[in-house]
């Protein structure tokens, strides 16, 4: 029996990268929503995760955190999550860690918070720096990797684009512009069902925090 916990749809970015995965794949899962309330330490967390943070991923008890880690144990269970193609598997694996661990300047500036759907306003270099960087991997994958019909990363969806879909909320909402292949992209994960099954979840929930949601004043007004 698996059991995922996460955090707040519209805040807990990490949590919606296995989220996506079980529901995409249509491994069946109990989901457990905890608070994300805070930014430092929850000895609270502390039962179900090693590293006290969702999400955290229960295999009849047994805990499995960190994402990526969460994304290699369900490969086990279903080996579609990652691409067929070995070196299309490698780079997706290569991106998939390192969107894992970094773009930090994007995500410091840019929390996630669905409920905002803001102006947008230009990025300082190093924000820019992450955001080019994104645009040159989805460019890439999209160019050089697919295979057949599918419109994902690597042609079907993988572990790849669930490591990248709170990016792509970040985008969106903080109205970056794209270059058309990464905005095709970018479009083609917002229209995913699950994506906006967790959306619309996300709509509905009533706790906010302050540190997540001042940035709507910050960061170039609200859109129309």
């Amino acid at each position: 029996m698996l059991d995922l916990y996460i955090g707040n749809k519209n805040y807990s970015s990490w949590s919606l990268r296995p989220w996506l995965l079980l529901k995409h794949f249509g491994i069946p899962f109990t989901e457990h929503m905890v608070s994300v309330a805070g930014r430092e330490y929850n000895a609270a967390l502390k039962p179900l995760a090693g590293n006290a943070r969702v999400p955290s991923l229960h295999v009849d008890g047994f805990q499995i955190w960190e994402s990526i880690a969460i994304a290699e144990y369900l490969a086990e269970i279903e080996p579609r999550t990652w691409p067929a193609d070995a070196r299309a598997r490698a780079r997706a694996r290569s991106i998939s860690a390192e969107t894992h661990a970094g773009f930090v300047r994007l995500r410091t500036a840019m929390p996630m918070n669905l409920k905002l759907k803001l102006k947008g306003k230009p990025a300082t270099p190093e924000v820019q720096r992450d955001i080019d960087r994104i645009v040159e991997i989805w460019s890439e994958a999209r160019t050089s990797f697919v295979s057949g019909d599918g419109p994902y990363l690597f042609g079907e969806l993988s572990v790849a684009d669930a490591m990248f879909a709170p990016i792509v909320w970040r985008l969106h909402i903080y109205n970056v512009p794209l270059p058309p292949i990464a905005a095709a992209y970018r479009d083609t994960m917002l229209a995913h069902p699950a994506m906006q099954e967790w959306y619309v979840a996300a709509l509905a929930e009533t706790e906010a925090h302050e540190h997540y949601d001042r940035i709507a004043s910050e960061y170039g007004g609200a859109r129309d």
